[in-house]
């Protein structure tokens, strides 16, 4: 007998990759292709290469590394692979679940977006550290608008 994974060892796949969860849930056609565009765009943007310089301190380097164009894909599609890996997982049942999802990628682009201006405590922290930072907000904004809508409509 086939079960379902935990909802929470599937979303803890698509952190670790974009696609390992939608494997894990049996949809290899779709996770191939969202690994295989992962792939696509890490090359791309030259994220590792970027990774890399960020933890190495080397940040005005890492800010000059990526090609932006590129990487400005990489939060939706790193947020759709974890949301959609969940909700395949044991099958979220609110229609809005979505949402904080939706919000953290936004978050997580406008991030990408400033990292090379927004300073923390007089630093740039570059463009791997601030829009991981950038997350935090963005899905508290869409579990606080989840909550919101779903008072407004028991209503």
């Amino acid at each position: 007998m086939n079960k379902k994974p935990n909802k929470h060892e599937a979303l803890l796949w698509s952190i670790a990759f974009p696609g390992f969860g939608q494997i894990l849930n049996g949809k290899i056609l779709k996770g191939t292709v969202l690994l295989v565009l992962e792939i696509i765009i890490n090359v791309q943007s030259r994220f590792n290469l970027t990774i890399m310089y960020s933890f190495l301190g080397e940040i005005n380097t890492a800010i000059k590394t990526p090609d932006y164009q590129w990487l400005m894909f990489y939060p939706c599609l790193y947020m759709f692979a974890i949301w959609d890996a969940y909700r395949d997982a044991e099958g979220e049942t609110t229609p809005i679940s979505y949402l904080p999802f939706v919000f953290g990628a936004f978050f997580v682009t406008v991030g990408l977006i400033y990292s090379a201006r927004i300073k923390v405590f007089g630093f740039l922290i570059g463009p791997v550290f601030l829009p991981m930072l950038f997350l935090v907000p963005g899905l508290v904004c869409g579990f606080f608008i989840c909550k919101i809508i779903l008072i407004v409509t028991k209503s």
